[in-house]
């Protein structure tokens, strides 16, 4: 064994309680270089009363790694625990103290979980775990109400500009809240909807007030509980990182320069305040001048921002915050926020806007889940030809391993948003990639996102053309991608072995672009089958019993002599499933 390659600390995500009598523990070893391995586990006071030794399972792997997970419910919520690693006739244990050939004394040199703290526990909302979300843009959804469209509004369908309107508006989405409802959608993320000079929002200027070409307060008010009574959750864009510079105290700071009440509001490095080559004298959101940046260390600000979070989840019962450019804000900031939040609603859902490895943010004391852009760009690569199975299975696997489980649950997957080119346009055009990319997000750990009109059709580039407005006109929407899209989220929520069940790669090779994976858990046992590439295949594996059946028609389907043989038209998937109980 290479003992190089062990590696477990006793906490973040390695060690950490599931829920109040559960505890997960995960170790890493070699890829490929370790046959067993088992958790030594028992209660300090009471070790041999207690001692359990449990297998552990390869939950995931890596291009380097292995990784193993095993779930423990200690009988006095406290636990100690050592691992025994076997390979052939070679057997080594992992304790705290260090790695050793000989059997230890427990529980001296064992970790420790010193006890389950209801208190410490990090609790995700459970809806979001059956959550299918939609992404919103207000402002190319529908447009419900003429009679607030900005001036030089353009004909609904135009091509989108940086700064161009097509009068979208809270009464478009009021008038289609029943399509959503048709599609199976059970819960919104609308981008910004306050006071703003911008199409997009994330310029705000009022951050109580709905912006006028959007409605009112009592408006929004309306759509959130329209939302509520067809079961439908609504999570806003908070952007706490920055304003825009119309905001009054930023106003403040441009007129009254050093001597403004509100110039430590922000990170100014001298006045005036101004934009010189490209570069402003204080910090912004890159390098906009028309976005500067909070500084949510002073106490007004944090204030300030916090009362707004509060104000809004009271005010209008939201279910929750996305939270833009999150990872530049200040981590004390985000644990007072979730403080607030939580206090206001217990189940609020907190999402942050972080593109890369979000651990720091996901321990229980910030967020809930991330904008999880990582699972997004390996979809692409993998169903765009751009990798094997072999090495997509090594990339979910460490995306799958970066985060606890209960964060996996509620991670926010999505293929596409508003900051990156439509799906369509990601893979193409080609409609049956973008099947399988659909049928993998729903089929998948975490909460699914679709932004809108993905559902029929709509392609675009980068932004702006990503944004471009809603089609309505069902003569111009693909209404067989709909009905794909449609039966795709009934079977996850008909199923909750697909919300919650452990994913497993079965077959991922080098060299082949055609994966078989599993979702199961105590009552479902799904195999999905992917034929990733342009010609016909036959893919074939070993499967004991006899009582599977297709998902999506109901058919049975046996394997012959042990093995399951399926075969595919180009990037053609199928879907079987059985019951275990």
């Amino acid at each position: 064994m290479l003992l190089e390659a062990l590696y477990h600390v006793p906490r973040d995500k390695w060690a950490y309680a599931y829920d109040s009598s559960t505890i997960h523990l995960r170790i890493r070893t070699k890829r490929d270089d370790v046959e067993h391995v088992y958790a030594m586990t028992g209660d300090k006071y009471n070790w041999d009363g207690t001692y359990h030794e449990i297998e552990m399972e390869k939950a995931a792997h890596d291009l380097m790694f292995d990784y193993w997970e095993v779930a423990v419910k200690p009988k006095f919520k406290r636990l100690s625990y050592a691992f025994k690693l076997t390979a052939g006739r070679e057997t080594v244990f992992l304790l705290d103290t260090g790695i050793q050939h000989e059997a230890p004394t427990p529980p001296g040199d064992h970790y420790e979980f010193p006890y389950i703290h209801e208190v410490d526990l990090f609790k995700v909302p459970e809806w979001a775990k059956k959550a299918i979300f939609y992404q919103i843009m207000p402002e190319r959804f529908a447009n419900g109400d003429p009679s607030n469209d900005p001036e030089n509004t353009e004909v609904w369908g135009g091509v989108p500009k940086i700064d161009n309107f097509f009068g979208g508006d809270l009464k478009g989405v009021l008038d289609h809240l029943d399509d959503l409802v048709a599609l199976g959608i059970n819960a919104i993320y609308f981008t910004p909807l306050f006071v703003s000079p911008s199409n997009h929002k994330y310029d705000t200027v009022d951050y109580k007030q709905v912006d006028p070409h959007f409605g009112d307060n009592a408006l929004l008010k309306q759509v959130v509980e329209a939302c509520h009574d067809k079961g439908i959750r609504v999570v806003l864009d908070a952007v706490f990182n920055h304003c825009g510079e119309q905001f009054a105290p930023f106003q403040d700071v441009i007129k009254n320069g050093e001597s403004s009440k509100y110039a430590d509001w922000f990170h100014i490095h001298s006045f005036p305040v101004q934009v010189k080559d490209g570069v402003p004298t204080y910090d912004t959101f890159g390098f906009y001048g028309n976005m500067p940046k909070f500084n949510t260390a002073n106490p007004e600000v944090k204030e300030y921002l916090l009362g707004v979070a509060e104000y809004w989840i009271r005010e209008i019962k939201l279910d929750g915050w996305r939270l833009d450019v999150a990872n530049e804000v200040d981590h004390h900031f985000w644990r007072e926020f979730r403080q607030v939040v939580k206090k206001a609603n217990p189940e609020a859902y907190i999402i942050g806007e972080v593109w890369s490895d979000s651990l720091n943010w996901l321990l229980g004391d910030q967020f809930d889940s991330v904008m999880n852009y990582p699972f997004a760009d390996q979809v692409m690569e993998f169903f765009n030809g751009g990798m094997d199975g072999y090495d997509f299975s090594n990339e979910m696997g460490s995306l799958i391993m970066r985060y606890p489980q209960q964060t996996n649950e509620v991670v926010f997957n999505m293929l596409c948003s508003h900051d990156t080119p439509r799906l369509l346009t990601r893979v193409g055009n080609d409609k049956r990639k973008l099947k399988l990319c659909v049928v993998f997000l729903f089929t998948y750990y975490g909460t699914p996102c679709i932004f809108y009109g993905d559902e029929i059709g709509l392609n675009g580039g980068g932004d702006p053309d990503c944004r471009k407005c809603m089609e309505w006109d069902p003569k111009k929407q693909d209404r067989e991608l709909y009905d794909f899209y449609r039966m795709m989220i009934d079977l996850r929520k008909r199923h909750p072995a697909l919300r919650r069940g452990r994913f497993r790669f079965l077959q991922a090779a080098k060299n082949d672009p055609c994966i078989v994976y599993e979702r199961i858990d105590e009552q479902m046992h799904f195999t999905i089958w992917m034929n990733n590439t342009g010609k016909q295949r036959i893919l074939s594996h070993p499967m004991e019993t006899e009582d599977w059946f297709d998902a999506l028609t109901g058919d049975g389907v046996k394997p012959k002599n042990g093995t399951m043989e399926i075969g595919l038209d180009p990037y053609g998937f199928r879907i079987l499933c059985r019951k275990l109980k």
